[in-house]
């Protein structure tokens, strides 16, 4: 038997592709934001996790070149070793100071973060007890954490939980892991999630990608949002999303952050992150804590959109105060066609399909950003209404 049998058998994006309805890989030729250049025409977007806007903010712009000046465009090497910048500490001793942590660490992508942090803190015999819709990261992470137990709730269902954990050895090492904000459904993390974990002597670990610089009087995310931030023992977030770079943070406490940082093989074996995404970070920080109205804006924009999608007729879900928004299809082939429409006239969003969501629950993955405008707004209902309506949806 070939090792490549299975790549030689695996046809589904080539047939997807010939049926005009593939809906991956479309290179951006041109970007400022809520309106993109893509296959040689302009969209609006709408499936952009740049909820605040601020990837072409000038101010952020600028920093990134600066740093590239003055430090070059990789460390070339890893921050264990010789990759450590001084940006790096500046920008670590920021976030653990915004989030009121301890200590944090970054890694050079989210994804990382969660795959180092997660598969080094667990330890042989624990229990790690998942949300069903957590993120890929996360499993990658716990599948990575050889001998642990692993345990699954049913998303966001607190009966569910509550039987996971009293089935588990009183006397063993737990922990929940959550995401704060479920990047597919736009649902938030129910607050008693984090008081079964207490009630059951578990750790609690949230992983806030999507609600940092989202949710929150300061925008420090999902559990500030729910007055929680005193009883989640680890944060991880990433930087691709609000704070317009690439890259990842675990915060907590200095012990296990520094335990994190001498033994997680993805920050040791991996290049440091850029100075250009570094200082990046530390602006759009700067940003979020002094200028509340791109959270403002976003928060307004959420509001109305899911307001008037759930009028026209879509089933949106149990999607919550965030700017992502699904639009259950259902149905591969029908969400691919649904895309490709909205494609054709002027709107990219996400089309979204197992193993990302359940295989009965695809969807168009809609998010807005603080910088999109009434007019596109109103355009992008406009043509979600219409070609709905066009292909039988509503």
């Amino acid at each position: 038997m070939d090792i490549f049998d299975k790549c030689f058998k695996f046809t589904r994006a080539q047939e997807t592709i010939q049926a005009g309805i593939y809906p991956y890989f479309i290179p951006v030729s041109g970007n400022d934001g809520p309106v993109v250049q893509m296959d040689g025409h302009e969209v609006i977007m709408i499936g952009s996790n740049n909820y605040l806007g601020l990837t072409h903010d000038p101010r952020v712009i600028e920093a990134a070149v600066e740093a590239t000046k003055k430090y070059g465009t990789s460390c070339s090497g890893s921050r264990f070793l010789n990759g450590t910048l001084d940006l790096h500490i500046e920008l670590e001793e920021k976030l653990a100071r915004f989030l009121n942590r301890e200590a944090a660490l970054i890694f050079s992508t989210g994804y990382m973060s969660n795959l180092g942090a997660i598969s080094t803190i667990a330890g042989r015999d624990d229990y790690l007890i998942l949300d069903k819709s957590d993120h890929a990261s996360i499993y990658a992470g716990v599948k990575a954490a050889n001998g642990t137990n692993i345990k699954r709730y049913i998303h966001n269902d607190l009966h569910s939980l509550e039987k996971v954990m009293s089935e588990l050895e009183p006397d063993k090492g737990k922990i929940i892991i959550s995401d704060g904000v479920f990047s597919m459904e736009g649902d938030i993390i129910d607050p008693e999630v984090i008081k079964i974990a207490k009630k059951y002597n578990a750790r609690i670990y949230v992983d806030e990608a999507h609600g940092l610089g989202v949710l929150g009087e300061h925008g420090r995310g999902s559990i500030e949002y729910l007055g929680l931030e005193d009883q989640v023992d680890i944060i991880m977030s990433t930087f691709s999303k609000s704070l317009a770079a690439i890259g990842g943070l675990i915060a907590g406490p200095k012990p296990v952050i520094d335990y994190i940082k001498h033994f997680a093989s993805p920050l040791i074996f991996s290049a440091a992150p850029t100075a250009a995404a570094t200082a990046t970070v530390i602006k759009t920080l700067e940003i979020i804590e002094n200028e509340p109205e791109h959270q403002k804006r976003l928060k307004h924009t959420s509001s109305r959109m899911r307001k008037e999608l759930k009028n026209i007729g879509f089933d949106i879900g149990h999607c919550q105060d965030t700017p992502i928004i699904p639009i259950y299809i259902r149905n591969d082939e029908k969400t691919f066609y649904f895309w490709r429409q909205l494609f054709d006239h002027g709107v990219f969003a996400n089309a979204v399909i197992s193993p990302a969501v359940a295989p009965d629950q695809a969807l168009i993955r809609t998010s807005f950003m603080s910088t999109h405008s009434d007019e596109h707004l109103d355009k992008v209902l406009e043509i979600l209404e219409k070609v709905a309506k066009q292909i039988g949806l509503i």
